[in-house]
């Protein structure tokens, strides 16, 4: 069998699907974190507590979000995590039982993607002969070390941008003056948001214009609800 072959590109490329695992866990914290606070933050104010109120339901949204966050990037990416290495088992147990029926439903799959016959015999057979169970996680379960999922990493990137996010309506209510708490928290909130959107896109190579209007658009959208429970009931949401 021979070693691994170098992957060369045609060309100087940038992929940032490299990027999917965290920047995706780094999106939904920081929204997550600046909308919900925010939307606390109105929605209390709103019920017109003092200060005092609004900063310590801010600062416990904060935490607890931010654990929660964390908490629940982990036990649901270690969740993905053990449904993949579930399947690379049943994987690994299928070729040891039956190697001829993997190698033909690998011929399968690429005379599927377009492949003559005989082109995706042979394309298999190499496959199989190279690494057998590289190709079936690869073509078979559609899994990558690129799209590998990483309980850590999504936990700790997720709670760090949740903090950080979330500390922006928090710092604009406690320097707003009380009567204008509100309209400071929501433009900040919006602000932000604009420029998460931005940055998300930008960081992920996607256009930025579509991002921006939608994270704006949901997170004033949870500003107005939470709002109007406020000043509906005139208590502490």
């Amino acid at each position: 069998m021979r070693g691994p072959v170098t992957y060369k590109s045609a060309h100087e490329e940038v992929h940032f699907v490299n990027r999917s695992g965290w920047l995706r866990a780094a999106v939904l914290g920081a929204n997550d974190g600046i909308v919900s606070v925010s939307a606390l933050i109105v929605g209390v104010a709103a019920a017109d507590p003092g200060r005092g109120a609004i900063l310590v339901a801010g600062a416990a949204a904060l935490t607890a979000g931010a654990m929660s966050m964390a908490a629940g990037e982990y036990v649901s990416v270690s969740s993905q995590s053990d449904v993949e290495r579930a399947d690379i088992i049943r994987e690994r147990a299928a070729l040891l039982d039956m190697p001829e029926e993997e190698e033909a439903e690998l011929a399968s799959i690429f005379e599927s993607r377009g492949l003559s016959p005989a082109t995706a015999a042979l394309v298999a057979s190499e496959l199989t002969a190279r690494d057998a169970l590289g190709a079936h996680v690869r073509e078979e379960l559609g899994l990558s070390e690129t799209h590998a999922a990483n309980p850590l990493q999504a936990a700790m990137t997720s709670a760090l941008t949740f903090s950080v996010a979330a500390a922006v309506p928090l710092a604009a209510a406690l320097l707003a003056p009380p009567q204008l708490i509100i309209q400071i928290v929501v433009a900040a909130t919006l602000a932000c948001l604009a420029i998460l959107g931005a940055l998300g896109a930008h960081a992920g190579g996607a256009p930025k214009w579509p991002a921006t209007i939608r994270v704006l658009f949901w997170g004033a959208a949870a500003m107005a609800v939470t709002a109007g429970v406020g000043w509906l009931f005139g208590v502490s949401v």
